[in-house]
């Protein structure tokens, strides 16, 4: 019997095998008979299975992009599957799906003879961290949370609300893509001097040029360069980007690349974290040079600097609350007993 051929119910449950939203559509094009079966009263079932597969966990995914201002973060909304939906559902989850390659690369840097790909429970752990880390900094990681409220015990408890609904094991989960995030910021967005000087000498190594670092020269970013949303930008090549960030010039001193000596550069950091995983992904992948980083974060408003993240912060008071030792939660994520990587049973 001819694929073709096969009765309704075989193909719709063809249809619900898929593993992601583009098979759906590609198996729907292939055929009249098959995009009339997937333009049942099935469609909306199928792509919601296929987006699972492909994005899921799905229920984390829908309380980030149907959060706002409006009700308490930490409330759990049940909202009907749609098209609409879906879209947004497919913008977030294509930055984690991009996260799930940047992962082993950070978590297994120093030691990169263990690196691998991660296995599917391991994605699904990771883009689950994501959507909660990215629902953190759309709620509290904004201006209607200056500085001066982020030790107010009712802040603190609303805070503390939202973490309140993930277990112990999921909120490593969270700290150890937290610790990714930073990474990435660290090092690639914002690098301290430290680390461009080092980077400069690993890539010209015969050459005798001394960096003048905190010398700003001020040149405008390029035109246009942030005009659009951030998701939507033309994007700079890999080869591109590090020849322009670490390639003195007559316009370009190498030195004002750097974000600060240790202590200066900490604080920096701290601020970026702000930054929601959409967000670190597009600096790194589109504004190589850091004075279009100050335009990005300039942007932002006036609250964004000084300011630094708080999840960190609440992380701690929340397994602390539960008599747990954050010290040891952390040297579990690191022995990769607790995290997104759980090689220890």
């Amino acid at each position: 019997m001819l694929f073709e051929d096969f009765p309704t119910e075989l193909l719709q449950h063809v249809f619900r095998s898929c593993s992601s939203v583009a098979d759906v559509l590609s198996l729907a094009s292939t055929c009249h008979r098959f995009h009339k079966t997937f333009a049942s009263s099935q469609r909306l079932p199928i792509l919601e299975g296929a987006a699972e597969a492909q994005f899921g966990p799905l229920n984390d995914a829908v309380q980030l992009v149907t959060h706002n201002g409006s009700q308490p973060a930490h409330l759990i909304r049940r909202v009907p599957f749609s098209l609409a939906l879906l879209k947004q559902l497919m913008t977030v989850g294509r930055v984690a799906r991009k996260w799930e390659d940047i992962y082993p690369v950070k978590k297994w840097k120093h030691n990169f003879e263990d690196r691998r790909l991660l296995s599917d429970p391991e994605r699904y752990r990771l883009r689950r961290a994501i959507y909660r880390l990215w629902l953190y900094d759309k709620a509290f990681h904004n201006r209607s949370y200056p500085r001066f409220s982020r030790l107010h015990r009712p802040v603190v408890l609303e805070r503390a609300e939202l973490l309140h609904n993930w277990s112990t094991a999921e909120l490593a989960e969270m700290e150890d893509v937290r610790q990714v995030l930073r990474e990435v910021l660290q090092n690639h967005v914002c690098p301290s001097n430290g680390t461009i000087q080092r980077k400069f000498h690993k890539r010209f190594p015969e050459t005798e040029q001394q960096l003048m670092f905190n010398i700003h020269l001020n040149y405008p970013p390029p035109p246009s360069q942030f005009q659009q949303h951030f998701h939507t930008t033309h994007q700079v090549t890999s080869a591109n980007k590090y020849y322009a960030k670490y390639t003195p010039g007559s316009h370009h001193e190498l030195g004002a690349e750097g974000w600060g000596d240790e202590i200066p550069h900490y604080y920096v950091v701290q601020d970026m974290l702000k930054l929601d995983p959409g967000q670190i992904l597009w600096l790194r992948e589109n504004a190589p040079l850091k004075g279009q980083v100050e335009v990005f974060v300039r942007r932002l408003g006036e609250w964004f600097e000084d300011n630094g993240e708080t999840l960190g912060q609440t992380l701690d008071w929340v397994v602390v609350e539960r008599g747990g030792s954050v010290d040891e939660l952390r040297e579990s994520v690191e022995l990769h007993e607790l995290g997104v990587i759980r090689e220890v049973v």
